[in-house]
């Protein structure tokens, strides 16, 4: 298929913010493309975000792991008066095809949801691959969970109202840590995922679907991250069940969960099964799709179709925490 055939599939409200996302090129290691990924220029904050609070800290790792970096946002007072009672949080997973990526690049949508829902934002600058092959992230993720739930006091935050979230590889590290978490008793009230990765058994599929995954994050490119977060071939029977949340057995006792993905993005069809199987287990799941929209979409931030995964998403996330 042309180039020029499969941009007539995308949205047209979305079709122009291809050009601005980046040509993830892996071929000449992880260094070549890091350095310009980090350093590259930040968008100024929105107006009115600012007043949202972020502070740096570094808390305790898992047993024998280093010190996990954390962004933790907190809303100004005039949202969280004395009467207001302790407040919800969202831990949060960043994108990046578990190779690249930090909290900072998700620095003003965070502090949008604190002012959204007067909540609490931890955002996790979980270790990448392939330093760090899993479950470093993971248990960097569950770390940060359980350091909200100790420090809950300290915090002024409602341990019955942490949810779980995260965008592309992100979303499956969330996926992977809401699992991780049912089993081990650790907190989880809602479960939000954007586009989440998570089934390594997509890069060997037998019949690729047709039209997924040709703009941004490609087939090739979702080889190399599952590799490096694996170390082994993805796929193959090598992998451990519980290091792709798609290998799951059981998926019963999840929290709420919701799942966004766009009817071109290469994760399609592993988030349609994902949400199949999670509403055969009883878990209660919503599923938008966006016709139109590829992998990263959401950069269109003014687009009609981004907007309204914003409002589904701001509405689940308002259900879980009660308002």
């Amino acid at each position: 298929m042309s180039n020029a055939d499969s941009r007539a599939r995308v949205a047209p409200e979305l079709a122009a913010f291809l050009d601005f996302l980046p040509d993830l090129d892996f071929s000449q290691g992880m260094d070549a493309f890091r350095a310009p990924f980090a350093d590259r220029p930040r968008a100024p904050l929105p107006a009115g975000l600012e007043i949202v609070a972020r502070e740096e800290r570094f808390i305790p790792g898992a047993a024998g792991a280093p010190d996990v970096r954390i962004l933790l946002y907190t809303p100004p007072n005039t949202l969280t008066g004395a009467s207001a009672g302790p407040l919800p949080a969202m831990l949060h997973m960043h994108g990046g095809g578990y190779v690249l990526g930090d909290p900072e690049i998700n620095d003003a949508s965070n502090r949008a949801l604190v002012l959204e829902h007067g909540c609490i934002v931890v955002s996790v600058d979980y270790r990448l691959a392939p330093e760090t092959r899993f479950p470093g992230a993971l248990e960097d993720g569950y770390a940060a969970l359980i350091w909200l739930r100790d420090n809950a006091s300290d915090l002024g935050l409602d341990v019955s109202r942490i949810a779980i979230g995260g965008e592309s590889a992100g979303g499956g590290h969330a996926a992977a840590l809401a699992l991780y978490t049912r089993d081990h008793g650790g907190p989880a009230i809602c479960l939000l995922l954007d586009a989440p990765m998570l089934d390594d058994r997509t890069c060997a599929a037998a019949e690729p679907h047709p039209y997924c995954g040709q703009f941004v994050w490609s087939p090739d490119k979702n080889r190399f991250g599952w590799q490096a977060l694996l170390g082994v071939e993805p796929g193959g029977p090598g992998v451990p069940e519980n290091a792709a949340p798609a290998r799951a057995k059981d998926l019963t006792g999840l929290p709420p969960t919701f799942i966004s993905v766009g009817a071109l993005d290469l994760f399609f069809e592993e988030d349609l099964e994902f949400t199949r199987r999670l509403a055969r287990a009883g878990v209660a799941v919503e599923l938008h799709v966006t016709p139109g929209a590829y992998h990263g979409s959401g950069i269109a931030q003014t687009a009609p179709q981004s907007l309204t995964v914003a409002r589904l998403r701001n509405e689940a996330l308002r259900r879980a925490f009660g308002g």
